[in-house]
């Protein structure tokens, strides 16, 4: 099914646990967890040590990851972007979340993830 068909309520029911693990797995910067949901051009940038400089300099900036609530999910046929409002336990203010889903045989992906 193209991601055009799906409504943003489907595509945020894939998207949330997936999202919910990668913050997970950086939090307790566990690459094998961090990539269970990645596509292969995800893991090849995403290494053990790029991983690790990441979630150690975040950490130490701002925290961890707090509340998140949707806000947009934009739709392609073979992919979907979808974005969230993302909050800091240690920092005051809104961030971004976002993640482009894909689909790879019949298992959905992580093509791409970053918080901003």
């Amino acid at each position: 099914m193209s991601f055009e068909n799906m409504s943003d309520e489907e595509i945020f029911a894939i998207a949330n646990p997936i999202m919910d693990n990668l913050m997970d797995a950086s939090t307790e910067i566990d690459h094998e967890c961090y990539v269970q949901d990645s596509d292969d051009r995800m893991s090849k940038i995403v290494t053990k040590k790029h991983l690790k400089k990441v979630c150690v300099n975040y950490q130490a900036e701002r925290g961890f990851f707090a509340q998140r609530t949707p806000v947009a999910v934009f739709k392609r046929p073979d992919s979907a972007a979808i974005v969230w409002k993302q909050y800091y336990a240690n920092v005051p203010g809104e961030y971004v979340a976002e993640m482009i889903l894909v689909k790879r045989d019949d298992r959905y992906l992580v093509d791409h993830a970053m918080i901003f």
